[in-house]
């Protein structure tokens, strides 16, 4: 059986069949792996419909109705401490400055306690608030405004507890690097609605961007036209979106439908999906030119509005960004994830004591102003908003020159609101210091399979075959967390 394709030229040539490249190979083969590959797309095509017609990121159903439409993900990088904020623990407070209990260190791994440490009860005040009578520290005064309508997870866990890797592993359901985030496995299951912004947006804000980067929002092995877009800070939020010197928009046009067909003519030829990713990008850059402009522009909110986001303008920050992103969601964008930055208190130059309360500060009005303004618009009932970040921290303190805590991998706090989600109320309990899930727990793969759940996908059968095997979020763990839905 010959493998190779054979043809007059091939025949009449003094050129030996061997010396047909690999990518000649796969691209020409009538049995290639890019035709085997794109098995799906050839019966779309038999339909009546090309491929390179079809919009990859077009809307398409769950697998049944899901109360959330688009996903907004707070990410506190680098592992806020529970015990500041939520987790209330009158004993922790008592045996401060005490040693642990031996039986409470038994088995349990740190990244960087030796043994010598002691018990550091909570440095923030306590007290309940709202008709749910939820426990928030004095860091949180604006989340007492908006406690009734979140749902706080206090049993979290996850498996990592080093930063780049726990990150990772909360975004794409494994600690190494190379498989899809969420984000991209949201809009591969159910396309977006936004027709001229992407369908995954990520937005930044704090001294530095999140360990890993850009890994957290790569789309793996999906398609590339899932991955998330990053936007920059300012008015331009996209490099080379705006067309050159002298190039009118009917020029520009013109030149995108032609580069349309001819890509589209290599599809037909070499049948390589990454080809619908190109055609894609350059179509959604075209729109872009116009909706992004019109997006970014905040200064047309009004200045209450601003003003209730602690929104200076023209001045980047994570209040703007809260902004951006009730404005990209009622845009139709998908998954919207801001990452903020530079919680990792372990003592040092980041503390407990006065680092802490800055990046509280610049994080709990914006959040509590978000919360409200998709109430008032009808939109919080559509959107599901996630707050949390990759683990949490110890009860007990680390020997440095201040006050700080170690990574803390069993037992955390993340918060869930919107659509689908019970509102005030505080799921899960930890044992009286803090160190363990007594009831409740929420792996970081259940929360992953909730999150899908609220949008109409089972995380069960959301699946991409790769390497001979089917890939899903959750791996081959999860559950949805039924007690927590409305």
């Amino acid at each position: 059986m010959n493998l190779l394709p054979v043809n007059n030229n091939d025949l009449n040539s003094d050129r030996p069949l061997l010396d047909a490249t690999r990518r000649y190979f796969f691209s020409q083969c009538g049995i290639g792996l890019g035709a085997m590959a794109l098995s799906a797309l050839s019966l779309r095509e038999s339909a009546g419909t090309s491929p390179a017609t079809v919009n990859p990121l077009a809307e398409k159903p769950g697998h049944y109705p899901g109360r959330a439409k688009s996903v907004i993900f707070l990410f506190m990088a680098g592992g806020p401490s529970q015990l500041e904020m939520f987790s209330h623990k009158p004993k922790l407070a008592e045996l401060d400055g005490e040693s642990p209990p031996p039986h409470i260190l038994e088995g349990k791994r740190f990244a960087f306690l030796k043994g010598e440490e002691k018990m550091l009860g909570p440095r923030r005040k306590f007290s309940r608030h709202g008709e749910s009578s939820t426990w928030l520290s004095d860091l949180l005064p604006h989340h007492r405004q908006i406690v009734d309508d979140i749902c706080i997870l206090q049993g979290v866990q996850t498996d990592i507890f080093n930063h780049g890797p726990a990150k990772i592993f909360l975004n794409t359901g494994s600690p190494q690097m190379g498989r899809p985030s969420m984000g991209s496995w949201l809009t591969y299951g159910i396309g977006s609605t936004a027709n001229d912004l992407p369908g995954f947006v990520v937005l930044q804000s704090g001294p530095r961007g999140p360990r890993n980067g850009a890994q957290l929002w790569s789309s793996g092995f999906l398609p590339t036209t899932y991955q998330g877009v990053a936007f920059r800070k300012g008015k331009t939020p996209i490099l080379n979106l705006e067309p050159p010197v002298g190039i009118g928009r009917d020029a520009q046009g013109q030149f995108i439908s032609a580069l349309h067909d001819m890509n589209a003519m290599h599809f037909d030829r070499v049948g390589d999906a990454e080809i619908l990713t190109r055609i894609a990008a350059y179509e959604m850059a075209y729109r872009m030119q116009t909706s992004a402009p019109e997006l970014m522009n905040i200064e047309n909110e009004t200045q209450a509005t601003l003003d209730a986001y602690a929104v200076e303008k023209a001045k980047p920050s994570f209040g703007a960004n809260c902004l951006l992103a009730r404005r990209l969601v009622e845009r139709g964008v998908r998954f919207v994830q801001l990452y903020h930055t530079t919680w990792d208190h372990h003592g040092g130059k980041e503390d407990i004591n006065t680092d802490l309360p800055i990046r509280c500060q610049q994080i709990d009005q914006p959040i509590a102003a978000l919360i409200k303004d998709l109430k008032q618009r009808g939109l919080l009932d559509q959107t599901l908003v996630v707050w949390g970040g990759e683990f949490g921290r110890t009860p007990m303190g680390e020997v440095r020159s201040t006050i700080g805590r170690d990574h803390h991998i069993e037992a955390y706090t993340m918060w869930m609101a919107g659509a689908g989600i019970r509102p005030g109320m505080t799921y899960g309990r930890t044992d009286e210091l803090g160190m363990g899930v007594e009831e409740g727990v929420v792996h970081v793969h259940d929360l992953q399979a909730t999150i899908l759940h609220c949008l109409g996908l089972d995380h069960t059968k959301l699946t991409y075959r790769f390497q001979g095997r089917e890939f899903r979020l959750t791996d081959v763990h999860g559950r949805v967390v039924d007690e927590i839905l409305a």
